[in-house]
């Protein structure tokens, strides 16, 4: 696997060097203004790309939470709280996705819970899985919602500049793998009993918060 992963670094360096920045780059943020940017922009083309996928499959049937989405999963904690950046609800179960909109080459890394991300110019950083951001989110419906029904997870890596490797998890996916992604779990699902979406948007809707306010609280714990 290592060699499989030294290979495609390399491959990555060779594409990417051949790009030129866009004007748009020439214009520096404040680092966290970039980031928070950067996010931001990813979330809403993984919403649209979730909504078109949905609606492709499902027709109308089903739900697609929009954000901000907030769920209490540790109550008397320091940090009590958690960011779900998408919540779909359809009748072959409840999925939680995590988005990053992060180029480069996107690999395993040597640490569990990390993955490895290198950029054009051969610099690597280890970052935390949004699977494993996504572990306690995906245990907190889990624990409160019918066992019948399916709750999974899965990290969107949204970037057009991101290169993902091939030893990555099947639940790490770009954009582009989405619809795939979304009909296998569907096929793995047949022969259970359907989610009734609409009873299980109301349910969720009980545990989770959605104003700005929850948001800004949720926010102001984090930075502090």
């Amino acid at each position: 696997m290592f060699l499989e992963i030294l290979l495609g670094v390399a491959a990555w360096q060779f594409i990417a060097r051949k790009k030129r920045p866009s004007f748009g780059d020439l214009f520096r943020r404040k680092p966290a203004d970039r980031s928070s940017a950067l996010g931001e922009a990813g979330e809403a083309k993984a919403q649209a790309a979730l909504r078109n996928s949905l609606t492709a499959l499902c027709g109308a049937d089903y739900h697609l939470f929009n954000g901000p989405i907030i769920i209490e999963h540790a109550p008397g904690a320091d940090f009590p709280t958690a960011e779900i950046d998408h919540l779909a609800v359809t009748p072959f179960g409840i999925f939680v996705f995590e988005t990053k909109n992060w180029s480069g080459y996107i690999s395993p890394a040597e640490v569990p819970g990390f993955l490895t991300r290198t950029d054009r110019d051969g610099k690597a950083e280890d970052r935390r899985s949004p699977l494993e951001q996504n572990r306690t989110k995906v245990a907190f419906f889990r624990s409160r919602l019918p066992s019948l029904w399916l709750v999974a997870g899965a990290g969107l890596l949204v970037s057009d500049d991101a290169h993902l490797s091939p030893a990555l998890h099947s639940d790490l996916l770009s954009l582009s793998d989405l619809p795939h992604w979304l009909r296998a779990r569907r096929d793995s699902y047949a022969g259970m009993q359907s989610v009734d979406v609409q009873k299980a948007a109301e349910g969720i809707a009980i545990l989770i918060e959605t104003s700005p306010a929850a948001m800004d609280a949720h926010r102001a714990r984090v930075a502090s």
